[in-house]
């Protein structure tokens, strides 16, 4: 993984240090605003700065911006009316608007929030998918490169929203007569907006006991036993997920199956982050 630092308002010219700046609610539009300048207005230098952004890093996988910031705050950004009194905490910052509306589909969280376990796992799980779809799939789809590849997120997707599961398979179900640059991003946008949606621990258990079902006729009665244990104990909050997690896989992998090896259920991102030991998850 490779970091590119920018900073759209050093880019537009404003200096280190600079002169504070905010959000402006005027009328039905947010303006970026000078703070003890109100005649400073560097909206339209943000927003074009975005655009340019956008267009020299065409190959990038996710992008973490800054909280609190006028330009790139992207959560519950504090606007103010003309008279300097708080008008909202609606408000996103207008470089980092414009350029989730160029790449809407790209994986974007603030600095602050990655500092939770499970803000931070789900998304570089939705950066390194991203990125897998990219370089696998996106230049040159084919019916059997979207398939192949859905086939290892099937369990991903599952846990992280049931109705994206089966949607997504009815779609790649009847993909004959379509054109297929127009199936891949369709597909692509389904498939990132299932992501997007953070697993549950009602959601990795279901996808759990799935995969449970491949062992039926390959443990033994204690074996079978120590699994559920470890399953209910998670089911209940007990230990985290990589705990009945680590057994499972354990037990797969001595099926020596293609198909349980490829899913990336196991290892979303790469396992010596151990972000999953940190992750408490929703019911």
């Amino acid at each position: 993984m490779e970091f590119r630092s920018v900073c759209p308002e050093v880019a537009i010219g404003l200096g280190i240090p600079r002169k504070p700046i905010r959000l402006v609610l005027m009328g039905d539009e947010t303006r970026v605003r000078g703070v003890q300048n109100p005649e400073l207005d560097v909206t339209d230098a943000l927003v074009e700065q975005a655009e340019f952004a956008a267009q020299q890093m065409p190959d990038i996988c996710g992008y973490v911006f800054m909280q609190n910031s006028p330009s790139c705050g992207v959560f519950g950004m504090k606007r103010y009316r003309t008279n300097g009194h708080t008008a909202d905490s609606k408000g996103r910052g207008a470089y980092a608007k414009r350029f989730m509306e160029l790449m809407p589909l790209l994986p974007v969280e603030e600095a602050g929030r990655l500092n939770d376990p499970g803000l931070r796992d789900n998304f570089l799980t939705r950066v390194f998918a991203f990125h897998d779809f990219k370089t696998n799939v996106a230049a040159a789809p084919t019916a059997k490169k979207l398939i192949d590849f859905y086939s290892r997120y099937k369990y991903q997707v599952m846990a992280h929203h049931v109705p994206s599961y089966f949607s997504i398979g009815r779609y790649l179900s009847n993909l004959s007569g379509r054109d297929i640059n127009t199936s891949s991003d369709e597909f692509f946008r389904l498939f990132m907006e299932a992501l997007a949606h953070h697993a549950t621990r009602k959601g990795n258990t279901n996808a759990i006991m799935h995969l449970r079902g491949y062992l039926k006729e390959h443990l033994n009665t204690q074996d079978k036993h120590e699994l559920s244990q470890l399953i209910d104990s998670y089911k209940a909050g007990m230990v985290p997920l990589v705990v009945p997690l680590t057994l499972l896989k354990h037990h797969l992998l001595k099926l020596d199956n293609p198909y349980l090896k490829s899913q990336t259920f196991w290892s979303p991102h790469p396992e010596r982050l151990g972000l999953r030991n940190h992750i408490v998850e929703n019911v």
